[in-house]
């Protein structure tokens, strides 16, 4: 389980270093990026379907779990495609920008994963499916410091487990 969870962070982080200016729209919206993939390559039901087709993240406004509603647009296709693939689990991990302390930036998280999670549910998705996890300010998913940059790291990522 956490090898899988190593390979969708590693695959994150790799998109994102290979993104050119026409990536960053994607991680506005939410969709990943599949560059040098067709549609045809990828194996519905797996992580970079969800990364390519669905959206793996939703972003949140400073200090806030609430969602927008492009969140709520990306967690409507994440419902969908977890009815089509009912025989896939996933994890939503909540993130947060580096600023606040380590204890409160844990809890925000918290709460970012499971706000994500209570409206995939409120969809008709079993919550035994969902599992959240809080990363707080420890896995940025931007480097460097300014609001374009904290802007990237509050989220929260759907893995498929």
């Amino acid at each position: 389980m956490n090898l899988k969870l190593v390979a969708a962070l590693g695959l994150s982080v790799f998109l994102v270093a290979c993104s050119d200016d026409d990536a960053d729209q994607g991680a506005a919206t939410g969709m990943g990026t599949t560059s040098g993939q067709n549609a045809g390559s990828i194996t519905p039901g797996t992580q970079a379907d969800l990364v390519a087709n669905v959206g793996d993240r939703i972003f949140f406004a400073f200090d806030s779990n609430n969602l927008s509603s492009e969140a709520r647009a990306t967690l409507d296709r994440q419902s969908a495609w977890l009815q089509k693939y009912s025989d896939v689990n996933v994890m939503i991990a909540g993130n947060c920008d580096d600023r606040g302390t380590e204890e409160y930036n844990i809890a925000l998280g918290s709460r970012r994963a499971n706000a994500a999670r209570d409206y995939i549910v409120a969809r008709g998705i079993s919550p035994a499916r969902i599992s959240t996890i809080s990363y707080g300010k420890d896995r940025p998913t931007a480097t460097g410091s300014g609001e374009e940059v904290w802007a990237q790291n509050r989220n929260a990522i759907t893995s498929v487990k």
